[in-house]
């Protein structure tokens, strides 16, 4: 069940409880109150007139552009890679949008991504993002760089989950390419394996239709078979388990939301926002604003909620207020648009300059809108 409303509105979703979340990502829970109100914020803050996407939403499209540079050169050239390693170039490209200046020397390129100005904004990037992609080795499952179990792995997979809908592909494989794209950068099993968890959400929503419970449970069934030996599996499906209970409990949200943790660490990302999922399943704006109004790394946890929202209910379901103004909307509906699209041109034609420009020379004209 490809359907481009899921796709745009995961994307979209994720950007959209982002940059709600952004905007107070360092602040306490009752700072927050005090500044917005008992509601906590509930509309964007803007500053130029736009309300900011963090790194969460950079490196989620960077993944997107990673996966359909992948297909496109496997379908043009009849050989490609792995996804992970063209995952691993689009994410060094936004590793240069952090630490140098815009443009970039015309050379070889992992990501169009690199083309847009607006990308070399810095939004309080990971520093285990920074230092990892900095590094000439990446890590991997196996052989791990660090021992990081922090959000900047699970905030930025689910356009894995997204892309593979409708593919013969088994899911043990999507589940692991979500994983083998966070230990790219983070090497704890509780920096990894929640990643793979959010990838089977997402592609069990976005493929079979299934409603947030029945993909949470899925996942919590599937992804222990990947990681059989895995230390620290339990106490990521003790914190789930605690997630979805909560969730079926008339309690505030932020109380709820404390007893996860506060969404540093990917375990308590992927939490919070399964939470948040679950207790407003059909009210995306109910359910981004519970994700950020907490004591730590809003941005992430509204990303990964908005993520599930967006993709369980559609874009037509996000309220106009959260795509008005947002930065970059017109990018993020483009990528999940050539998500959803995919490559369609083959080693000997038809032909598609827009789509080769994009996703073979990296040399889409720069988009400003």
């Amino acid at each position: 069940m490809r359907d481009l409303n899921r796709f745009k509105g995961c994307l979209l979703g994720g950007a959209a409880g982002d940059a709600l979340g952004y905007a107070v990502e360092f602040m306490s829970a009752s700072s927050i109150l005090h500044k917005y109100g008992p509601g906590g914020i509930t509309a964007y803050e803007l500053r130029h007139g736009v309300a900011e996407i963090s790194d969460d939403t950079q490196m989620t499209l960077f993944t997107a552009t990673g996966l359909l540079v992948g297909s496109t050169k496997g379908m043009t050239r009849g050989v490609m890679g792995s996804y992970v390693s063209c995952i691993a170039d689009s994410y060094r490209d936004w590793y240069r949008t952090q630490t140098e200046a815009y443009p970039l020397p015309e050379e070889p390129h992992g990501s169009w991504l690199v083309n847009l100005p607006e990308m070399f904004s810095r939004r309080a990037p990971g520093t285990t993002c920074l230092s990892a992609l900095g590094q000439r080795r990446l890590g991997t499952v196996e052989d791990p760089q660090n021992n990081s179990k922090g959000c900047g792995g699970v905030m930025r997979v689910a356009p894995v989950g997204l892309y593979f809908c409708d593919k013969r592909v088994e899911p043990e494989e999507i589940d692991r390419l979500g994983a083998d794209a966070a230990a790219l950068t983070h090497g704890h099993e509780l920096g990894t394996i929640p990643a793979a968890m959010l990838t089977h959400i997402i592609h069990q929503i976005s493929e079979k239709g299934d409603s947030i419970p029945d993909a949470v449970r899925d996942a919590m069934a599937a992804v222990p078979k990947l990681f059989p030996t895995a230390k620290h599996m339990e106490e990521l499906l003790a914190l789930l388990r605690k997630a979805i209970d909560l969730s079926t409990q008339d309690r505030d949200d932020l109380d709820a939301v404390r007893q996860l943790g506060e969404g540093w660490t990917a375990e308590e990302t992927l939490a919070i926002a399964v939470y948040c999922a679950m207790k407003h399943a059909d009210s995306f704006e109910r359910g981004i604003i519970a994700a950020v109004n907490h004591d730590g790394d809003s941005d992430s946890t509204g990303a990964v909620a908005g993520n599930i929202l967006g993709a369980s209910l559609g874009f037509d379901a996000i309220p106009q207020k959260f795509t008005d103004k947002l930065e970059l909307k017109d990018v993020i509906l483009e990528v999940a648009e050539d998500l959803h699209r995919d490559c369609r041109i083959g080693e000997y034609g038809p032909r598609d300059d827009v789509w080769a420009n994009k996703y073979l020379s990296m040399k889409y004209p720069t988009i400003t809108k």
